[in-house]
């Protein structure tokens, strides 16, 4: 495989990648940033990706496969523009792409685009998944077959504005006191059709099983979820956002709750910091992005890797980024 700590691509800007397994390689499905001069704002209009790439390595070489562009937002009738961090399920003998875009109104919702091979292209539905809302979906299949989805993310992602269960476009983060906002899970129907029901909080707890705080930057939810399972133990994984940091905690259902358990990688270079955690052939890696290639450039982003280890009571090794 490819040199750890070091571009996967460097041809174009890549960021927000999610890793899995197939047909025994390791396919990443990352965003694509778009370099322009527009200036950055807490609701994100700099990073205005509009297709999506796949990427592909294994441990045979150090050659990573760009497949191409697999979809672009003009393919999709109910999107405007923003084709933000994706994802992929495999069911049904389908690869299943998850992704957030901003739809004709100006608000971010989850579509979804098929394709026969994990490498696309992908063929999008003309419609958003009904009641899907915010942005980062995040796709776990268990092992009984049910298809998960996590998402939500803040400010920019909109998940503050529903705090009241529907859309409120002057909502607004709780006080520091109020317990932190919920990211978001729902089941998938067997055929992939829509959510089973409507979403649910994801609630994550500090060491004394209260609910973390909103003021509690250091560890309450902000965006980026990722679930993985390991020695039976479910581990929701995401970015705080303000500090800079990928935190997990970890739960014995994939619906939680879920205690809060430390971190996993340190700043990176840039302000947003997003992952995903895979195994493959018995090692685990996580895979980041950080904007180093750029000079620190936020959404001129380029996806990484290193190798995640555990210690012997199932906790995570924290991760500090080098840097020449």
């Amino acid at each position: 495989m490819k040199q750890q700590n070091t571009p996967l691509v460097t041809d174009i800007f890549t960021a927000d990648p999610s890793a899995h397994v197939f047909n025994d390689r390791i396919y990443v499905y990352p965003s694509h940033d778009f370099p322009h001069n527009g200036e950055d704002n807490d609701n994100g209009d700099e990073y205005q990706m509009r297709d999506y790439h796949v990427l592909s390595l294994d441990d045979k070489s150090d050659e990573v496969i760009d497949h191409g562009e697999v979809l672009h937002q003009d393919q999709i009738p109910w999107v405007s523009e923003q084709l933000w961090a994706p994802d992929v399920v495999f069911k049904n003998n389908t690869y299943y792409l998850f992704f957030p875009a901003r739809d004709k109104d100006g608000n971010f919702r989850l579509g979804i685009a098929e394709s026969e091979k994990p490498e696309g292209p992908f063929s999008p539905r003309k419609e958003c998944i009904p009641e899907s809302f915010s942005i980062d979906p995040c796709s776990f299949i268990d092992d009984d077959g049910e298809v998960y989805i996590y998402f939500g993310g803040l400010w920019g992602g909109q998940l503050e504005k529903y705090r009241t269960g529907t859309f409120d476009p002057n909502g607004t983060e709780p006080n520091k006191d109020e317990h932190a906002v919920w990211p978001k899970v729902a089941s998938m129907k067997d055929d992939m059709s829509e959510f089973k029901a409507t979403p649910k909080d994801i609630v994550i707890l500090d060491e004394n099983g209260s609910p973390l705080l909103a003021g509690d930057e250091a560890r309450r939810y902000f965006e980026d979820p990722w679930m993985h399972k390991y020695n039976g133990k479910y581990y929701f994984s995401y970015s705080t956002g303000t500090t800079h940091t990928i935190v997990y905690a970890t739960g014995d259902s994939p619906l939680g709750p879920f205690t809060y358990q430390g971190k996993i990688l340190e700043p990176v270079i840039g302000w947003t910091t997003h992952h995903s955690i895979v195994e493959y052939h018995g090692k685990w890696y996580l895979f980041y992005h950080d904007c180093e290639l750029s000079g620190g450039i936020n959404h001129r982003r380029t996806v990484k890797y290193c190798e995640l280890n555990y210690n012997p009571d199932g906790s995570i090794q924290t991760i500090t980024p080098t840097y020449n």
